[in-house]
């Protein structure tokens, strides 16, 4: 279960280390996990994923490009603002590059259990 909050003045919060280099954060709400969590992602400019390889991860993913663009190395497009994702788990996304950097709005969501 996510944090309970109220509205509140989000670009109040700190940009923080995001997990991976060149990526910060401001964590909206979390859970237990790292797959409940809700945060705007920062990109640096000149990311490039490629030695990360295709992204895959156990949790279900939503992405709302806010500013700035990404381009998917796989599928050989570049995304901008208004751009939305959604990723089942297991679901092979990337690798990314951002030349000018980017900023989104990530949405996570435990995996529904088997059965």
């Amino acid at each position: 279960m996510k944090d309970e909050h109220e509205f509140y003045e989000a670009s109040a919060l700190p940009w923080r280390p995001g997990g991976a280099p060149g990526v910060d954060e401001r964590v909206l709400s979390a859970g237990a996990s790292d797959a409940e969590t809700t945060r705007l992602a920062r990109w640096a400019p000149g990311l490039d994923t490629t030695a990360a390889g295709v992204i895959r991860h156990a949790y279900h993913e939503e992405v709302y490009l806010l500013e700035g663009e990404l381009e998917d190395l796989s599928l050989g497009r570049t995304f901008g603002a208004g751009y939305y994702a959604s990723r089942p788990p297991g679901m092979p996304h990337g690798p990314y590059r951002t030349r000018g950097g980017c900023v989104m709005l990530e949405i996570r969501h435990p995996a529904e259990p088997a059965g």
